[in-house]
């Protein structure tokens, strides 16, 4: 199989250099890179026959644990603090 046809978990250490250099880094590669991302993601978690919770329950993980990423500057200098 070719270098640039192989998943990234299918490249050793040595090849991810070169297997780099095959990617597509231009707006329209990446953009495309992140809606087959999507696509896998909805096909494997949210658009299932049996469907549960799981999808959506790691969605909203990840979406509070941004939230406080983005937010922990504001809420450390909001902390009670002891003045002495």
């Amino acid at each position: 199989m070719a270098l640039a046809q192989k998943k990234l978990m299918d490249v050793k250490l040595g090849q991810l250099p070169s297997w780099l250099g095959t990617r597509d880094f231009t707006p329209n590669g990446l953009l495309g890179s992140v809606r087959g991302g999507y696509e896998r993601y909805y096909n494997k978690y949210i658009n299932v026959k049996k469907g549960g919770i799981g999808g959506v329950a790691m969605f909203l993980a990840g979406y509070i644990a941004l939230s406080y990423l983005w937010e922990y500057d504001h809420i450390k200098h909001d902390r009670w603090r002891k003045y002495h």
